[in-house]
């Protein structure tokens, strides 16, 4: 089995466990003849992700030169001291207790979508995407009757192709939007995260500074945790056993929700490192400048690391996962996903605990690309008891 058919895509597991037995890091060579080295272990995984020697600078030469700037600034494709710089600025307004403050809204927009449910429907389009998707619109600051653009923009820019013709209308109709949501916050200061970060605009932040980081909190704000909610009750409903641990005990939801980052992380890979010395894994020596990325499911599912790695169990005890990452790019995001998530799973099942899929969950499709792991639909049935 391939890395790219739709075998793989239908399941993957079973050729990420044969590349896993064979050794830790593998070169890989995509349809359209790019390669990179692919990780398939946990403990290089680590050795990876922390690494300093590799490099998150990625070139942007597919896209006009008026969008190159404002794409090859954002903070996902820094190394230090520039990363160093931009994370601590957007930590500092991305607070513990901003995001805390937000518990109630996430509580009562959750409460909204599952109470408005239909039997059958998709909990994709129900509750997945929405919850995390006003979320997200809401910390930033992002007027309502503006967010359905950005859907669409957000849709091209993660399941297309970069450099394509839609994929740079995307970006530049995205860029173009934030520009002038930009001056208006500057012109009428407002109280949410981008008007903390227009604040901080200036000799701390430049302008292609402060577009790139919007557009990575945006997507990566929402994208993730669509598949994250997906994903777990995917896995509730293939197991209805562990189903009813979570119907007895709702106090393991957060354990349910760290089981499912492990066993099916909402993103398939990280995103790309170079490498800027020889690197070393295992037997293997990567060249200098080769590209690295780490298989979230693959290393998330190490036999060395956890113990009957491919069963789901809300009652593990061995955590660990990596599918937050590992070091200086650990997600910034991690504790709002968590947030969403656990909220979305403790209100769904106290308000539906028959819910179940109304197709073989074999009839499920998968999102196509090597980043994002998630479904494209999950019918689902509910029945209030």
């Amino acid at each position: 089995m391939g890395l790219f058919g739709e075998e793989y895509q239908a399941d993957p597991h079973p050729a990420l466990a044969e590349l896993r037995r064979d050794g830790p890091v593998h070169r890989v060579v995509t349809p359209g003849g790019v390669a990179f080295w692919m990780v398939t272990r946990w403990a290089e995984a680590r050795q990876v992700l922390a690494d300093p020697a590799l490099s998150k600078r990625q070139p942007v030469d597919g896209l006009p030169p008026e969008l190159q700037a404002a794409m090859a600034t954002q903070m996902l494709l820094r190394d230090p001291p520039d990363h160093t710089r931009l994370r601590r600025l957007v930590t500092a307004a991305f607070t513990a207790r901003r995001i805390e403050a937000l518990r109630p809204r996430v509580e009562e927009i959750t409460d909204r979508l599952v109470d408005g449910l239909e039997s059958p429907g998709d909990l994709i389009e129900a509750l997945a995407f929405p919850l995390p998707f006003e979320v997200i619109c809401e910390l930033l600051g992002v007027p309502g009757d503006e967010r359905g653009a950005f859907r669409g923009w957000s849709n091209t820019i993660i399941l297309g192709q970069f450099g394509t013709a839609e994929f740079t209308e995307a970006i530049g109709d995205l860029v173009g939007y934030l520009r002038g949501l930009f001056d208006r916050k500057r012109a009428r200061p407002t109280d949410d995260l981008l008007g903390a970060l227009v604040s901080a605009e200036g000799d701390r932040l430049s302008s292609d500074e402060l577009v790139s980081m919007t557009i990575l909190l945006l997507i990566a704000g929402h994208e993730t945790t669509v598949n994250l909610i997906g994903n777990a009750v995917y896995l509730l409903c293939r197991h209805p056993d562990q189903k009813k641990r979570l119907l007895d005990d709702p106090g393991l939801v957060p354990a349910a929700i760290e089981e499912t980052l492990r066993l099916a992380s909402p993103s398939a890979t990280t995103t790309y490192r170079v490498t800027t010395r020889p690197l070393t894994l295992g037997e293997v020596t990567i060249p200098v400048g080769e590209q690295v990325l780490v298989s979230l499911l693959a290393v998330n599912r190490d036999a060395q690391r956890f113990t009957a790695p491919d069963v789901f169990d809300v009652d593990r005890v061995d955590g660990g996962h990596l599918a937050f990452g590992h070091g200086i790019h650990f997600c910034l995001g991690a504790p709002l996903a968590r947030m969403e998530a656990q909220i979305a799973l403790g209100r769904l099942l106290s308000r539906h605990p028959d819910v179940h899929l109304t197709v073989p969950w074999q009839d499920l499709r998968w999102r196509s690309g090597l980043l994002m792991h998630g479904l494209t639909a999950l019918p689902i049935t509910v029945a209030a008891t």
